[in-house]
């Protein structure tokens, strides 16, 4: 069938909105692909972004969103990550306050929600882009746009790349910023619609619509910006009818002074994910990707074929008589490269070489390219339109598969971390979060190992000797630890975190001057530290350096109002050097503030029994036990302060309580035993 003739209609860039069944038949596909992900975890990103994000909480003050970064920091630290991403956490907010609370499952919804959403009004996107119609020497149409379009659509809501993305919480950032950057676009085409009578008209309300969806992308995520450089590629190609032939000239065969050998692999690999996303990582960085040294490393040979690709798609767009075909590949690059350029290394740098939440915009570039291929191919070889037919069914129930697969690695840190394991061996990254899930769930033995491979990959990787340092003090390997913290804090002298742990081990080892000034250091590069303060007044007490010591908890309880051990210790230290009084205050001002908190109860209480409060005493007690019935110590407590009050029936009440909880608690055996001879000689002396 010749193609005599084509008509490009330039001024009407946005065709009728696909129907209904078409969107609902992606979104269907978009959930089946990462339904399963919805009852996940908290995982890798999401303890900061959200478990320890104090934005979501609705005690914080909602314009805090709004100075804060998107791990909520202040912009203005020095330790803030500088990503402003105010509506994601906003919606990280709404979460909280409609579930009341951390539950995972909102979260999940909504990402999966998002995704769907976003992958029906691709169909409008790419049909879009696409758009043109042709025709044949006897006027038969032969525009496929639709059914391009949808499968391009299908393509890319089960493209395994976007697990991350969405079985991840924190790549809400990426759909959100992906929804809008949608928005934007459509309602930029919407700006150049045809009135009337082939009456062309220009809509600034539409535009100013699409500036203001672009603002919405951008506070979503950073790369929302792009949406720009997509509407002018549009408005350049498509409305202003510019030659990009000619233009191009001048920009392909610029000179790029720049060494970016090692970019251009990691671009290569980037579609590699792309093409065949089945080797996936939460984490590409430390060592993941070995760098290319030398002009005859074999890897070359994937830039090499990265760039012929290319090559040969832009040749097509820029050369092919088809004008269709012309604007189909021409945007479909803009689409795949543009939302990319944010992290390609070459405007800025960034603080990844891979990561597959970028690629969630670009993607779509590449579903688009892929689907017009594939309807290429079935027009072209229409023989065997039937066996291509079963290729791509085949290929999109692999792509739903490796979906379902990858998703439910996601739904927790432990499946996640070891997935990464054979895709990463060399990622000491990898080893360091491994340890660390093994370390959260009581596995230190295993954790050890993983953390000793990840210093061995990495052998200035400060934060992986800080917990193996820390694991070390637990198992009593004071040596080893104290040199390991000691070459973390030489490596990074402002690890405040490294620089308290050795205070801790030095402490232990009682090199009681070094730990003080690992103290202090620690507080010089961290100053509201109140873990350190409390560390080191407990060097302090050991000292018998007692006014020190208080000193230093009430900087502990200042910067943390809450700071449990520190009040205890207080009240506990003072009631050791016989300061009953200000040991009262102090408990008592400690459950103002903490008054659910059993420990601080119990030190009140012995206290107050001390200066024969008995009864105020016994109250504490009782609460205490109420909250923590298993205490042995409270139970041994309790039972000596009614046998100073001559309540000797509930004395031994709670002493054997107390006993059988434990059996070998310090001198309750011996209190039991003295009231056990008291009862005895009571009823013997009565009548």
């Amino acid at each position: 069938m010749a193609l005599t003739q084509v008509y490009w209609d330039q001024h009407i860039p946005l065709p009728q909105l696909a129907p209904v069944p078409a969107k609902v038949t992606v979104a269907l596909v978009a959930l089946l692909c990462f339904i399963n992900s919805y009852d996940g975890e908290f995982v890798f990103d999401d303890s900061e972004a959200i478990i320890n994000n104090k934005d979501l909480k609705s005690t914080t003050p909602l314009n805090n969103i709004w100075r804060n970064d998107f791990w909520g920091s202040n912009l203005s630290s020095n330790s803030s990550h500088k990503s402003y991403r105010p509506l994601t956490v906003l919606t990280f907010r709404l979460n909280y306050l409609i579930a009341g609370g951390l539950h995972p499952i909102g979260f999940h919804v909504l990402n999966i929600i998002l995704h769907a959403v976003i992958s029906a009004l691709m169909i409008d996107v790419f049909a879009v882009l696409i758009g043109g119609l042709a025709f044949d020497d006897k006027g038969r149409t032969l525009n496929h746009a639709p059914k391009t379009s949808l499968l391009a659509a299908i393509f890319f809501a089960a493209h395994p790349v976007h697990t991350e993305s969405v079985a991840g919480i924190v790549g809400r950032a990426d759909l959100l910023c992906a929804l809008f950057f949608q928005l934007s676009f459509l309602t930029y085409c919407r700006a150049f619609n045809k009135g009337s009578d082939r009456d062309y008209r220009f809509s600034v309300q539409w535009v100013v619509v699409s500036l203001l969806l672009c603002a919405a992308a951008l506070l979503c995520k950073e790369q929302g910006i792009t949406v720009l450089g997509v509407n002018a590629a549009f408005d350049v190609l498509l409305i202003c009818n510019v030659n990009v032939y000619e233009l191009s000239q001048r920009l392909l065969f610029r000179k790029n002074q720049l060494d970016i050998m090692n970019y251009n692999y990691y671009y290569s690999l980037n579609a590699w994910l792309l093409l065949c996303p089945w080797w996936l990582c939460f984490d590409w960085s430390m060592g993941c990707v070995p760098l290319i040294k030398s002009a005859t490393d074999w890897r070359m040979v994937w830039l090499l074929l990265l760039w012929c690709v290319l090559i040969g798609l832009i040749s097509q767009a820029l050369c092919s008589q088809d004008s269709q075909r012309r604007r189909t590949l021409t945007l479909g690059l803009v689409l795949l490269v543009v939302p990319f350029l944010p992290a390609c290394n070459i405007f800025f740098r960034v603080g990844f070489v891979i990561a597959e939440r970028v690629l969630y915009l670009s993607s779509a570039g590449y579903c688009l390219l892929l689907a017009y291929s594939l309807g290429h191919c079935c027009c072209r070889w229409s023989k065997h339109r039937k066996l291509l037919c079963v290729m791509v069914f085949a290929l999109v129930c692999m792509y739903v598969v490796r979906c379902a697969l990858r998703s439910h690695q996601w739904r927790s840190e432990q499946s996640l971390f070891t997935s990464a394991l054979t895709v990463c061996p060399l990622n000491a990254k990898v080893h360091y979060n491994v340890g660390k899930n093994l370390a959260d769930r009581g596995n230190t033995t295993a954790a050890v190992r993983y953390y000793r491979e990840a210093v061995r990959l990495h052998p200035t990787y400060v934060h992986a000797m800080n917990n193996l340092g820390n694991i070390l003090k637990e198992k009593n390997e004071l040596i080893e630890a104290e040199q390991l913290l000691s070459k973390a804090v030489s490596i990074q002298p402002d690890f405040a975190a490294a620089w308290m742990n050795l205070g801790i081990v030095q402490n232990s080892l009682q090199k009681f001057e070094e730990a003080e000034q690992s103290y202090w250091n620690a507080i010089r590069f961290r100053r509201k530290y109140p873990d350190c303060y409390y560390n080191l007044g407990r060097l302090y007490a050991d000292q018998n350096r007692h006014v020190d010591a208080l000193n230093a908890w009430r900087n502990a309880t200042v910067l943390k109002p809450d700071h449990s051990l520190a009040w205890n210790n207080m009240v506990i230290l003072l009631d050791n050097i016989g300061n009953l009084g200000q040991a009262e205050l102090i408990g008592r001002e400690a459950l103002r503030l903490l008054p659910n908190d059993h420990t601080i109860m119990f030190s009140l209480a012995n206290v107050l029994g001390k200066l024969q409060k008995y009864k105020e005493s016994e109250g504490f007690f009782l609460h205490a036990l109420r909250i923590n019935p298993n205490a042995a110590s409270c139970h041994g407590n309790l039972a000596v302060l009614y046998h100073r009050w001559g309540k000797l029936e509930l004395a031994k009440k709670h002493y054997e309580l107390s006993l059988k909880l434990d059996p070998e608690a310090p001198g309750t055996r011996d209190n039991y035993n003295m009231l056990r001879r008291k009862l005895d000689q009571l009823k013997r002396n009565t009548p």
